[in-house]
This record gives C-alpha cells, structure tokens and sequence, in this order.
C-alpha cells in the first residue's frame, strides 16, 4: 500500500521581514518592558538604573540589537573590552547581559523569531563567564583604645568649635555607626519620630532606609540602642537638636538636619557628604596613622567586632546590622574570631596527653 507524502514547507520561509523602523520601535518596547519587570520584582530604581548603563554601555560598543550577540562577541567585549577593567566590572556587566538574555528567552523569544529569524541564546556561557564575583576586602578596625583617642579628642573640640550644632550632629552620627552599626546613608534618612525610647530596655530606632540584598530597595528592622547608643541619642536631641531650629514636632522632622531649609521652613536632611568630611577631619586630627582609611563603614566593621568581643552571638550581631546571611557577618568579625587558635591549642593538648607517661 502505498501513502502519498504531502509537501512539507519550511514557515520560516513565509515570515515577513521587518523594517529598520519597526525593529527600533521594538528593541525600545522591549527595554522599556525589562525595567517595568525589574520593578515589578521589586528592586530599588539605583539597581535599575545601573542596570540600564551596563546595558546601554554594551549596546552601543555592539552597534546592533544585544539579541544578535553570540558567544563570540561576549567573548571580544568581556576579553578585550573589559580585559582591563576591574573584575567586579566585569562580573557585573556579565551577570546584567545574562539577566537581560533571561528576560528576552522568557518574554520575547518567540516575538524575536518572528521579527528577525534569530533564535535567542545568551552569549554568556560555561566557557566566557567571569569565574567568581569580587572577593570581599577585609577590614580590620582601628583597636578600641584608638577609638577612644579619637571619639575623646572630637568631643573636646565641641568645646571650643566656630559652629557647634554641625559637629556635634556628625559626631552623634559617627557614635551611632561605632555603637550600633548603622550606615551612614540610614543615619542621614532617621526622622526624629524614629526614637522610640518606650520599646525594649534601652530604647529602639526605627531604620526604614535599611539596604536591601540585591538591590531589592530598603529593607526596614528595629535596632535596639544598646553599648551607650541611648545616652549618646538623649544627649543630642536634649542639648542638641534645638540648635538647628524649631520644628521638632513636625511629621517627617530629619534627625540629623542640615543648616539649610526648604522654602516652607522645614528641615532638610543632611547628605552622607558633610558626615564623612565631619568624621575625615576628625581623623585627621585625632588618629592621624589612620587618615584615608578610617571611613563611616569601618565604624561599622568596629561595631560588629567589639560587640562581637563582648560575647553577643552571630545571629544576634546579623540582625543588628541588618544582613541578610550570617555568611557576611562573619566577614565583619573576623578579626576577634579564634576558632583556628582555639583548634591549634586543642591539638597541642591532645598531643601532650598523648605523650603523657612516655617521656621520663
């Protein structure tokens, strides 16, 4: 018996080709519909933003649409363009093109097809990817007597300072970074309704700005004002604030104002720029060895280690600082962990007793 076989057509041969026009229109929609994505998924606008620039940085060294890379171009940018560059750019930029690819396979890939015949493939594979992120940087903090040294100078220049309201808020600021960990960017966002003195044994801050894993935008939690944090907090707002103003009771009032005013009279917020100029001539003056290299950041790293020292557990120093993996807290109390040196001397005891009544 035999079947008549029906001819067979390749459709690929029936797709239309589109206009230069029409594929502009589309490459723009197709942007423009990854960044409403990446905010639907919540990530904060500077995450998207710095994701459009790798992009967009990419796009033009291509001189085409980024669905026609392969491999091989991947291969030329990252190998040679990059060759250069930092390998936390790298890994960056890598990690942004895979991305982008995952949204074209997942949302356009069949539209791509259609339009251009391309079959979409990300051009990041086993073989061109950056091996490893960045490896963190250790910070070792200054030791708790140059702290002293420099925390007790700054406060004896209060005395005698040209402008006493602006120092003494930067040195309030500084003293919330060493005693609890806060960063400086959550310092500058803290409104005075943050305070709350009735909650917990000492009083708790409210951290609304808090930085979010990923880029995800702020991630809020409540820090107890524990390690002197609460007399340094009583003392500002007492002896303090009132220097800058009135206005203390309005809704949105910034904790840590600025001289300036917005044209209604209410407060603005100070920006991280005076705070780190603040606690680098601080430095400067009190622990010269340490100019360059004592930021608001390593306040925090002195934080998490002498808290560390005085006994509070990981776990407990990870929600203080607001981490989201013990894994990062670790790297912040490295310094004062002993568990190599306490190994060493378990071994050297095991050993002793292993000779013990062998030796004359």
């Amino acid at each position: 018996m035999w079947v008549a076989l029906a001819a067979v057509r390749d459709l690929r041969g029936l797709r239309r080709e589109a206009t230069a026009e029409e594929l502009a229109e589309f490459e723009t929609d197709v942007m423009a519909g990854f960044v409403l994505a990446r905010a639907a998924a919540g990530m904060a606008d500077t995450s998207i933003g710095n994701d459009l620039v790798d992009l967009e940085q990419i796009r033009e060294w291509f001189g085409a649409p980024l669905w026609q890379m392969q491999p091989r171009h991947a291969d030329e940018y990252l190998g040679k363009v990059l060759r250069n560059s930092a390998p936390a750019t790298r890994h960056g930029k890598a990690g942004t093109l895979s991305l982008f690819f995952d949204y074209l396979e997942l949302r356009h890939k069949a539209e791509i097809y259609n339009l251009t015949g391309i079959v979409v493939e990300c051009p990041v594979d086993e073989m061109n990817r950056p091996a490893s992120g960045p490896a963190a940087s250790i910070r070792i903090p200054p030791s708790e007597a140059e702290i002293n040294t420099l925390f007790a100078g700054w406060r004896n220049d209060l005395v005698q300072c040209r402008k006493f309201a602006p120092m003494a808020r930067s040195y309030a600021a500084a003293q919330l970074m060493m005693r609890i960990g806060l960063r400086i960017n959550e310092c500058c966002y803290l409104d005075l309704d943050d305070i709350r003195w009735e909650l917990g044994r000492f009083g708790k801050l409210h951290v609304r700005h808090g930085k979010g894993s990923r880029g995800r935008g702020p991630k809020q939690r409540v820090v107890p004002l524990i390690n002197g944090a609460d007399r340094t907090l009583r003392w500002y707002v007492e002896d303090v604030w009132g220097h800058f103003g009135d206005g203390w009771d309005q809704p949105g009032t910034p904790l840590f104002p600025s001289e300036r005013h917005h044209p209604d009279g209410s407060h603005i917020r100070v920006s991280r720029e005076p705070l780190r100029a603040a606690l680098s001539q601080a430095v400067e003056r009190h622990l010269p060895q340490w100019k360059g290299r004592l930021t608001p950041h390593v306040l925090r790293h002195y934080c998490a280690s002498e808290v560390y020292r005085s006994g509070m557990d990981l776990v407990a120093i990870q929600e203080l600082l607001g981490h989201q993996w013990v894994a990062t807290t670790m790297r912040y109390v490295h310094v004062h962990r002993e568990h190599i040196e306490d190994a060493w001397l378990k071994g050297q005891q095991r050993a002793a007793s292993r000779l013990e009544g062998l030796l004359p």
